[in-house]
Order: C-alpha cells, then sequence, then structure tokens
C-alpha cells in the first residue's frame, strides 16, 4: 500500500511540474526549432546543464505517456547532434517507459487491467500469448517493430510476468535503432530555413530513411526469427 501511494504521489508531482512550467506546450516541433538560437547560445554557456534539463524533460513525457516523444526524439538530433542527441533520447525514452511501466505495475495494475478486459482483452491476450511463446525476443519485436503504441506497450507489458529489468534493457535495445533514425532527421530538419530547403538532399534522405525503416525491421525480425527456428530444429536433431 505504502509503494503504491507513493507512486501515485511521484506521478501528482510530476504532473504538478508538467504544468506549472508548461512543459507540454514545448512539445512542438517548430516552437522548438523557432528557438534553437536562444538554446544554442544558453548551451554554449551551460551545455551539462541545458543536456540535463532536455533529458529530464524528456524523462517526465515517456513516464507521464505524453503525446510528444516523437517531437521530443526529432529535437534531439536538431538541437544536439547525432551523437549526443541519440544518447540523450535513447537512455531517457527507455528509462521513462520503464518507469510508466512500474507506475503501471505497481500503483496502477487493478484499473488499467480492467480497462482493457472491458474492451475484450484481445490486445493482453496477445502479449501474453507472445511472450509465453517467444519471451523477451516479443517485446524486442514490439519495441523493433511498432504493431503497438509506445505507451500502450508500456500498459501491458505491465500486466504481464516480465521483470522489470529485462523490460529495461530489451527496451533500450530495441528502440535504439529507431531512436537513431529520428534523432538523424531532426538533425536534418534543424537546417531548414525556408521551403528550398525541404527538397535539399539530406532532408529527403532522412525522410526516405523514416520510410524505410519499418520495412526493415520487418525483415529484421523475420531474419532473427527464421535462424531461431533454424537453431531449434538443429538442437531437436542433436
Amino acid at each position: 500500500m505504502a509503494k503504491r501511494l507513493a507512486l501515485l504521489l511521484f506521478v501528482a508531482a510530476l504532473l504538478a511540474v508538467v504544468f506549472a512550467l508548461d512543459l507540454h506546450t514545448w512539445l512542438d516541433f517548430q516552437r522548438l526549432q523557432q528557438s534553437q538560437a536562444a538554446f544554442q547560445a544558453r548551451f554554449e554557456e551551460s551545455p551539462w546543464l541545458i543536456a540535463a534539463a532536455f533529458f529530464g524533460i524528456y524523462l517526465v513525457v515517456t513516464t507521464l505517456s505524453l503525446p510528444g516523444a516523437a517531437v521530443m526524439t526529432l529535437a534531439g538530433g536538431a538541437l544536439f547532434g547525432l551523437v549526443l542527441g541519440t544518447l540523450l533520447a535513447s537512455f531517457a525514452s527507455s528509462l521513462g517507459a520503464t518507469c510508466a511501466f512500474l507506475v503501471a505495475r505497481y500503483a496502477l495494475r487493478d484499473p488499467v487491467q480492467a480497462h482493457f478486459q472491458k474492451k475484450g482483452g484481445e490486445r493482453l491476450a496477445a502479449i501474453n500469448r507472445g511472450l509465453e511463446r517467444e519471451g523477451a525476443f516479443y517485446l524486442f519485436t514490439l519495441r523493433l517493430v511498432p504493431i503497438f503504441p509506445f505507451f500502450l506497450i508500456n500498459l501491458l507489458m505491465a500486466l504481464s510476468s516480465i521483470r522489470a529489468r529485462t523490460f529495461y534493457w530489451v527496451s533500450q535495445l530495441g528502440m535504439l535503432p529507431g531512436t537513431v533514425v529520428y534523432v538523424l532527421a531532426g538533425t536534418q530538419l534543424a537546417q531548414v530555413d525556408g521551403p528550398g530547403d525541404v527538397l535539399s538532399p539530406g532532408l529527403l534522405a532522412s525522410f526516405v530513411l523514416l520510410g524505410l525503416f519499418p520495412l526493415f525491421c520487418k525483415r529484421l525480425v523475420t531474419a532473427l526469427e527464421r535462424r531461431k527456428g533454424q537453431r531449434a530444429v538443429i538442437g531437436n536433431q542433436q
């Protein structure tokens, strides 16, 4: 009971911070882009402080399942570049997802479970079947090829038997390729100053990469499953 109350107070405090600082109004790429010059000046003065602030905001966004994680990832590339942007977005999104997972498991488990069962429980049943059949690899597949929305995976996984530690490292690994793609796209979007820049080779390449990425992930997962099946056959033969 104490753990549940502590988690609920934690969520309430995060919500209070979001609305007190109007953080939700910043989840717009155009607004972030317009503030880039001022941001760059502050970043040059206090790089660690600004990076920590971005990380904290991203962590709050994902913990509370607020819409805007994709915008934050793009902004990470626009504001920090590929390497630092990827590091900040990757760890903030994975830790935030794990926080949302823990809150749903220990503080909101009953209402969350009742909500999905009221809708028939098909998604919850599909998650449980997938975990029983493939274990952590199923979560890796969901993260790599987002069949379900980001926040929905966090909630549904909280109702399963998967360990929080496993949830974290699989999410960290599975979301990394997509994070890199979005951060890379953000580095190109940061250079758009007018309509003519929209047709720049770098920006077009980033959009092509965003479009092809899901297809690549599906083929990768298929290849991994095929290889896994071949190993299982060889193991049975031995």
